[in-house]
């Protein structure tokens, strides 16, 4: 199908685990005579999920009806339905988690306002209100999320993510591990930047680790967010070297300006639009 002439629907389905639901999913596309591009399933603890792309020729297709079937489908199963249909000319939506540093936030905010990213920024959520003078800088609206339960945040953001419309999300050191029930519903568009070159060096204190190992190359990878801690496929890596003896402010210090680069370069591969994920890695498109 060529792309103009086609519509591009993903389907998210979130809930208990139950029988019969990837059947009643697949078989409503293909009554409706779409198109399975992409399709993938989990389940965690009892919890299901499932991640699905279709296609469908515009002649004919009617969102709306598909959309209420597919709702008809996650009412009768108990399940979470969320379609999100692809508008190929319209600017993409991201949101920006954050927590209180101001390093990659900063750079993105920068980024965008010189035009080097051509994407809204509906909203940025926080985990504390630290970096609120930089959201009034750029008058972008600044939500503080109380995370002390992470559950109940969880569910805030995801409505707040979904008022606005929002196609991706990016972790600008957001300090919280996303679970699988937030995960599963923005599949291959959540990204965050981890401190060193994935995988090594688990965890918050990357440079810590690096500086007690002694190691002389130091980078920062940027990768797509799965319910296995930064284990996601990688979308871009940089790195730099350590002096002899150098300490571990100056390592961090380092490591901070290469985590807003890394960042910054993956979101602008992202809204290339010629990314592929499959078998776990990133793959670019012509």
């Amino acid at each position: 199908m060529n792309a103009k002439s086609r519509t591009l629907a993903e389907l998210t389905i979130v809930g208990p685990d139950k029988k019969g639901i990837v059947a009643a999913i697949t078989n409503t596309i293909f009554q409706n005579c779409g198109n399975i591009e992409k399709i993938n399933q989990n389940v965690i603890n009892n919890l299901f999920g499932m991640q699905c792309e279709a296609s469908f020729l515009k002649d004919g297709f009617d969102e709306n009806l598909f959309q209420k079937e597919l709702l008809t489908i996650g009412s009768s199963h108990g399940m979470e339905v969320k379609v999100h249909f692809d508008e190929s000319d319209r600017i993409r939506n991201m949101a920006v988690l954050v927590s209180k540093e101001d390093h990659c936030l900063k750079t993105i905010l920068e980024a965008k306002n010189r035009g080097e990213i051509s994407v809204q920024i509906p909203l940025i959520l926080a985990t504390e209100t630290t970096l609120l003078p930089w959201a009034k800088k750029f008058k972008i609206p600044f939500v503080f999320v109380d995370h002390k339960d992470q559950g109940n945040a969880e569910s805030k953001i995801l409505k707040l993510l979904e008022q606005n419309n929002i196609d991706f999300a990016i972790l600008a050191r957001y300090m919280k591990i996303l679970t699988p029930n937030f995960v599963w519903r923005y599949p291959n568009r959540i990204i965050n930047v981890h401190p060193s070159l994935l995988p090594a060096f688990p965890g918050a204190y990357a440079y810590r680790q690096a500086y007690e190992k002694g190691a002389q190359i130091v980078g920062c990878t940027a990768h797509f967010v799965t319910e296995e801690l930064d284990e996601g496929p990688i979308l871009w890596q940089d790195s730099f070297r350590v002096d002899m003896g150098e300490e571990v402010d100056s390592i961090r210090k380092k490591g901070q300006e290469q985590e807003a680069r890394t960042l910054l370069k993956a979101v602008k591969l992202f809204l290339t639009k010629k990314l592929e994920v499959y078998w776990g890695k990133v793959h670019i498109t012509q």
